[in-house]
């Protein structure tokens, strides 16, 4: 059985640093973000644990592909991503 994943974009609070990663439970990573889980992270020095941005697969395989693709871009394509379902850049976690 394959396992479902999600790529996902991650910023701060002035939405100028963005951060791409992949994992297979989406509510797990965010709140290991939000908490500053693990330390030395560069997410946890730079606080970024405001979600703007998902994308669901239904394999791991082909969400490394997708987080690859996306982290390879230009940062200006990571911002479009966002801007294309979120133009506010809200924090998706807040709405659930």
């Amino acid at each position: 059985m394959k396992k479902e994943a999600y790529v996902y974009i991650l910023t701060n609070s002035g939405n100028k640093v963005l951060y791409v990663g992949v994992t297979s439970n989406l509510t797990l990573r965010m709140q290991q973000h939000k908490n500053g889980f693990f330390k030395n992270a560069f997410t946890s020095r730079y606080l970024i644990n405001k979600l703007v941005y998902y994308e669901l697969f239904q394999n791991l395989t082909d969400a490394i592909a997708r987080e690859k693709q996306i982290k390879a871009g230009p940062r200006q394509k990571k911002i479009d991503l966002v801007n294309s379902r979120n133009p506010e850049w809200e924090d998706l976690m807040l709405r659930n």
